[in-house]
C-alpha cells in the first residue's frame, strides 16, 4: 500500500500540453491577421521563435529578474524583431489576443485523464504552478482538469515561485498534507524537482523528451500512465 495520500502536480508541460496549445493558438492568430502577407515567416517560424523567446522570459521570471507585466510587454515585440518584422507589422493587441486565446485550448498530455481518474479515487490531488491565477484557472477549466484537484496554488497568489520551498509549504498547509505523505510530479528539473528537493518532498520527474539529468532522480517517467506503477 502506498505511503502517499497527497499528490501535487505541476500544470504546464506536465498535464496541460503548453506547446501543443500555444502552437494551435499561434496558428489561429497567424491566419486571423494574415501574417503570410508579410512574406517573412510561416506558422512554424512563428511557433519556433515564440518558444525560444517565451522560455527565455519565463526563465527570468522564475528567478525573479522580471515580473508578469514584463513578459507581456516584451514577448511579441521580441518575437517580431527576431522574425525580421517591423514594429508596425505587429498588431497592437496581439499579446492580449494570445493570452485570451491560448488558455482556452484543451490539449493535455497522453493518458492524463485516465491517470487522473485512477489517482483521484485513491489520493487527494493538488496543483502547484508558477503560472498566473486567471490564466491557469482558464486552462484548467477549458481542459476539464479542475474537477480533479482540491488545492490549486499559484506563484501569483503566494508571491513565491518554485523552486522556493515556501510555495510547497504553503500548498501542503492548505491541503493539510504531511510532508511524508506527499509527492510532487513535474517536468522541470529547475523548478518542480529542485523545489521538491528543497522542501524534502518525494518526487517524480515527468520526462517525455527523455532528457538527461545531471544528478540521480528518485522516480522518472516518460508517460503519465507510468504513475500507476509508482503510486
Amino acid at each position: 500500500m502506498s505511503k502517499y495520500k497527497h499528490i501535487f502536480f505541476d500544470l504546464d508541460h506536465t498535464l496541460w500540453d503548453y506547446d501543443a496549445n500555444a502552437t494551435e493558438a499561434l496558428g489561429d492568430l497567424y491566419d486571423q491577421h494574415n501574417f503570410q502577407r508579410l512574406q517573412l515567416f510561416d506558422k512554424t517560424d512563428l511557433a519556433k521563435t515564440f518558444f525560444e523567446v517565451n522560455y527565455g522570459l519565463w526563465d527570468l521570471y522564475n528567478i525573479g529578474k522580471i515580473q508578469r507585466p514584463d513578459i507581456r510587454e516584451l514577448r511579441f515585440k521580441t518575437i517580431f524583431e527576431k522574425l525580421g518584422a517591423k514594429p508596425s507589422d505587429m498588431p497592437v493587441n496581439l499579446e492580449q489576443e494570445y493570452i485570451q486565446l491560448a488558455p482556452t485550448k484543451e490539449k493535455v498530455f497522453a493518458d492524463a485523464y485516465a491517470v487522473l481518474d485512477y489517482l483521484a479515487d485513491r489520493y487527494q490531488l493538488h496543483v502547484i504552478t508558477n503560472g498566473f491565477d486567471d490564466i491557469q484557472s482558464t486552462k484548467m477549466n477549458s481542459s476539464d482538469l479542475r474537477k480533479y484537484f482540491d488545492v490549486v496554488v499559484t506563484s501569483e497568489t503566494t508571491a513565491y515561485r518554485k523552486p522556493d520551498k515556501e510555495i510547497f509549504e504553503l500548498a501542503m498547509n492548505l491541503a493539510k498534507a504531511p510532508l511524508e505523505e506527499s509527492i510532487m510530479i513535474g517536468d522541470n528539473l529547475e523548478s518542480d524537482i529542485a523545489g521538491a528537493k528543497n522542501v524534502g518532498m518525494d518526487y517524480v520527474w515527468f520526462n517525455p523528451e527523455k532528457q538527461k539529468a545531471n544528478s540521480t532522480i528518485q522516480h522518472e517517467i516518460q508517460n503519465l500512465i507510468e504513475l500507476k506503477s509508482i503510486l
